[in-house]
């Protein structure tokens, strides 16, 4: 059957556009959609588990989201270098990858990346590896760029070789990367569109409550301003001493579709509804910079949303929990970490610590396990990770399920340097990462590395800078620092790392040696 099904696929592949002309989302398209879906698994059986196994990874780093939402962030676009970590796997002698971008990542970027393989020369990797751009950065997701374009289309499916088996990689999958799917004839390692709806904050509620796990007091599916209102009423009647709750949008990401909600100096009695109506604009602090309350309240009615008490405690963290369902319906804790989220309302993220707090990472990666073969058992396949709010109490910690994110995130990339660079695993048993050689290994990561000194400094300059004073990942030692987002560093003043260490202290110290290397320069 395996045979066949290497015989049958190039066929597939080498059919023409035309063939896969639908309009997205007609029943047509998701009919083939999952049929090439269907496959998957006797492809992921055939060659996932042999590294010179014949294959070609497309990746597709489009951030399909919300664009006013996620313009919001300084140098978005640039987002798309962050899966430049999967060049790894051209540590495969026979992997082909094709990596394509809304605009051309500079050679050096890449340099920078290849010369990390293991055993395989630079100049052998680049043979097998295609980077192909739309030369377009306007404010609408990469996927959607690349359907406009039949030709860049035709140029991803000739850059997939004879004989090879396929698939896609993307941030998070919607029905324009099915869309693209189809069209190209290949699957996708991720969720399908039709199952996304488990990772809105809604349905996210609703699973917790079905797996009896602990989640904050709240209210979900609610679709406008006035059962906002009536949601914050009831949660401050239920508890009098609540002091904040938490608006979400049901699509929001990285905190950005959040907003808080201040009780202070609230009526308690007859009036309080009519006061949280009163006072919802003026008490309502918004996450996203330059977002105003009347923006806010419209994105909430186009994607609906919840609203949930504020989790308070003297001592608490945000860990997450990363997960993987395999084609083969296999269930992987394969991360914890505890996240820093910053900002006024502290609530957008800035970076994480690998791995998660020992004294709670495997019960969290537990709670983590029971959420994905619930996914699992209604058809969820790819990576997705679990938020958690965990307070302290005495000598305990309760943790609190906050939310899914059915999609890669900001520490798919981190954890996925570290196991090409050490080639690596997480036990969740015990909350540790082991190296090849038995190594344990943490990391401190952050997209958000960024100072007004930065402004004008080209990925030349800091691979300059990096190899002059020793930033670099130390293969024998399996430490040292990985740069990201280096495309951003110029224009915007920003770029991310990876500071990988022995121990938590040796991450922190990495990192601030790394501050204060750019911050002199």
């Amino acid at each position: 059957m395996k045979e066949g099904l290497v015989r049958d696929i190039p066929k597939l592949i080498a059919r023409s556009v035309k063939d896969y002309i639908f309009q997205p989302g007609t029943i047509e398209e998701i009919q083939q959609f999952k049929q090439i879906q269907d496959g998957f698994r006797a492809q992921y059986e055939c060659v996932f588990p042999d590294d010179c196994a014949p294959k070609t990874v497309v990746i597709v780093p489009s951030l399909t989201l919300d664009q006013e939402i996620l313009a919001k962030i300084r140098g978005h676009v640039y987002y798309e270098e962050r899966l430049l970590c999967m060049l790894m796997l051209l540590r495969m002698p026979n992997t082909h990858v094709v990596y394509v971008t809304s605009v051309p990542v500079d050679p050096v970027i890449v340099d920078y990346y290849l010369h990390l393989l293991p055993g395989i020369t630079g100049y052998h990797a680049r043979q097998r590896l295609t980077l192909l751009s739309c030369y377009d950065q306007e404010a609408l997701s990469l996927t959607q760029k690349i359907l406009e374009r039949p030709r860049l289309i035709e140029r991803i499916r000739k850059a997939i070789p004879h004989g090879h088996l396929a698939h896609m990689a993307c941030f998070n999958v919607t029905e324009f990367e099915r869309t693209l799917a189809v069209k190209l004839g290949i699957p996708i390692y991720g969720c399908d569109p039709d199952l996304y709806e488990w990772g809105t904050k809604s349905k996210s509620r609703q699973l917790f409550k079905a797996c009896g796990l602990p989640l904050p007091d709240g209210y979900e599916n609610l679709a406008n301003e006035d059962e906002v209102i009536a949601a914050l009423t009831a949660l401050k009647e239920r508890n009098p001493l609540l002091r904040k709750a938490v608006v979400k949008m049901n699509d929001g990401f990285s905190g950005e579709g959040n907003a808080i909600f201040s009780f202070q100096n609230a009526l308690l009695h007859k009036g309080l509804n009519h006061w949280v109506r009163d006072q919802i604009r003026e008490n309502l602090q918004i996450v996203a910079a330059g977002m105003d309350y009347d923006t806010f309240m419209h994105k909430f009615r186009q994607m609906g949303g919840i609203v949930e008490e504020y989790i308070e405690g003297a001592n608490k963290q945000s860990p997450s929990v990363q997960c993987r369902i395999s084609p083969l319906a296999r269930v992987d804790v394969i991360s914890t970490h505890d996240q820093l989220l910053g900002g006024e309302t502290g609530q957008v993220f800035q970076g994480a610590y690998f791995p998660a707090a020992n004294e709670y990472a495997p019960d969290i990666g537990r709670m983590g396990r029971t959420i994905a073969e619930f996914l699992r058992d209604r058809g969820v396949l790819g990576r997705f990770s679990v938020d958690f709010m965990s307070v302290q109490e005495e000598h305990e910690w309760k943790h609190y399920a906050l939310e899914i994110n059915l999609r890669k995130g900001g520490t798919t990339h981190p954890y996925l340097m570290l196991q090409f660079l050490t080639n690596g695993e997480y036990d969740e048993k015990n909350g540790l990462y082991y190296t090849a050689n038995g190594l344990v290994r943490y990391y401190y990561s952050t997209d958000n590395l960024s100072h007004e000194r930065y402004h004008g400094l080209t990925p030349q300059d800091l691979i300059d800078v990096a190899i002059e004073h020793s930033l670099h990942f130390d293969a024998t030692l399996q430490e040292g620092v990985m740069f990201h987002l280096i495309g951003a560093l110029s224009q915007y003043g920003k770029l991310g790392v990876v500071c990988i260490g022995d121990s938590p202290e040796k991450t922190k110290h990495i990192y601030r040696q790394t501050v204060d290397v750019l911050n002199r320069l």
